[in-house]
């Protein structure tokens, strides 16, 4: 039985990843247990590790859920220095999708739903609360 899921992602400098992944995440980490690492909880039981040490070449892309993935977009261009990226959709998917990468190599992106009715009730059903807009 699978009942929890990490995913790690690894940067050169750690102090400058940590401030990157702190402003992407727009928190701060939820776990370190020593130097050199750092934990987010995404959603419940769903964790991004950060770890110093080599970026692992074509890894990923984790892509992250959001409300909006053209404020996210702008934000990550605005606040981060990401290079504009293309947003993707197509009509038999129900979702909108991009693929950026951190300073090291490590591809990240995000997805929105197009229909919100759906994308509401998958919060309710993961996160166990109603959406407030």
């Amino acid at each position: 039985m699978i009942f929890e899921m990490t995913y790690q992602v690894r940067v050169s400098d750690f102090s400058k990843g940590l401030r990157w992944y702190k402003a992407l995440l727009n928190k701060e980490p939820d776990f370190t247990p020593h130097e050199g690492f750092a934990e987010w909880e995404l959603i419940p039981g769903c964790w991004l590790q950060v770890s110093e040490g080599a970026p692992s070449e074509g890894s990923g892309p984790i892509r992250l859920g959001v409300l909006s993935i053209e404020n996210e977009r702008n934000r990550m261009i605005k606040e981060l220095n990401v290079a504009s990226f293309e947003i993707f959709t197509r009509e038999e998917v129900p979702v909108k999708w991009a693929t950026f990468n951190d300073p090291w190599g490590n591809r990240l992106g995000f997805f929105e739903y197009t229909n919100k009715d759906d994308e509401a009730k998958r919060i309710n059903t993961i996160l166990g609360r109603k959406l407030e807009v």
